[in-house]
């Protein structure tokens, strides 16, 4: 036992004194027929130990990946089809023709309103080159329905009431010239709007702005002032002539040879709980006569016939 003790110990100890390996060819590396001596014991442990953890094929075995790769890695796109394509909408779904039509009528329309617009512009704006050599034309365009009138967003709003009035001197089918009492047109335009959920531009505004404009281009004693003078004039009383031949005014066959206008104004009475105190006496002004051209008659009849 000792023997094999030390023959152990001369085996897997160093041999030189001081524990070092022994110098000489032994000490440059094993040779051929010296093999190392293997513990069969442990051998075989570790075969058992290998056997009973299951191997796994190469191409299956684990990859690690690091956590950043396998968040950056970009996910497989499915292959998209062709946008479909838009449908055409508004002018452009419409056939040719048609597309130049409605080309055409949005032409129009923009250069009326670009008209419109600069006649307004003009019209409103001071007294320059353009509204001196056109002004007749621009006052035709804007008179009557698009006169700018800024009284609503006066400090002192419209407190009177006016009645505009006009009586004729009509010849008969005897040749005999009678003159005809006052017809309230004013009054006439108010019964028809009263009850008319939907009265027209002319019952409401034709007669009152005819009378604001002949105002505004005349003085107190009916002098034209201003180049309108004249023009407002004419329109006033063509306006009227239209309205006594719709009215029937003289016997049937009768032609109107002249005309007078008035307006009749009175003021509108306070609140009760005001302390103002106002006149509540009628204002007359009373307009010369004027001799009816025989265009005005015509045109009279022409709107009767139409009606």
């Amino acid at each position: 036992m000792d023997a094999y003790d030390e023959g152990s110990r001369a085996r897997h100890l160093p041999d030189g004194p001081d524990g070092s390996l022994p110098e000489g060819p032994a000490s440059a590396g094993p040779t051929p027929d010296s093999t190392p001596s293997i513990d069969q014991e442990s051998i075989g442990q570790e075969s058992t130990d290998q056997e009973s953890v299951p191997q796994r094929p190469a191409s299956q075995a684990p990859t690690a990946q690091a956590p950043d790769a396998q968040a950056s890695a970009p996910a497989p796109q499915a292959p998209t089809a062709d946008p479909p394509v838009p449908t055409p909408t508004g002018i452009a779904s419409l056939p040719l023709r048609s597309q130049v039509v409605a080309a055409l009528a949005l032409a129009v329309v923009a250069v009326v309103a670009c008209v419109h617009l600069g006649m307004v512009f003009l019209h409103v704006a001071p007294s320059n080159t353009v509204t001196k050599q056109h002004g007749r034309a621009i006052d035709d365009w804007i008179y009557p329905e698009f006169e700018q009138n800024w009284k609503l967003f006066a400090p002192n709003p419209l407190q009177q009431n006016i009645d505009v009035q006009v009586r004729a001197q009509v010849r008969g089918a005897d040749g005999a010239i009678t003159e005809t009492g006052w017809y309230d047109l004013s009054a006439l335009d108010g019964a028809a709007i009263d009850g008319n959920l939907l009265p027209s531009h002319t019952q409401q505004n034709e007669l009152r702005r005819a009378w604001d404009f002949y105002i505004g281009t005349h003085d107190n004693e009916n002098r034209p002032v201003g180049l309108r003078g004249d023009l407002s004039q004419r329109y006033l009383r063509r306006i009227v002539v239209l309205r006594l031949d719709r009215e029937g005014a003289g016997d049937k066959g009768a032609v109107v040879e002249s005309v007078q206008v008035r307006s009749r104004t009175t003021n509108v009475p306070p609140p009760k709980w005001s302390e103002e105190k106002v006149s509540d006496t009628p204002v007359l002004r009373e307009l010369p006569w004027w001799t009816v051209p025989e265009e005005d008659v015509t045109d009279a009849r022409t709107e009767a016939s139409a009606g």
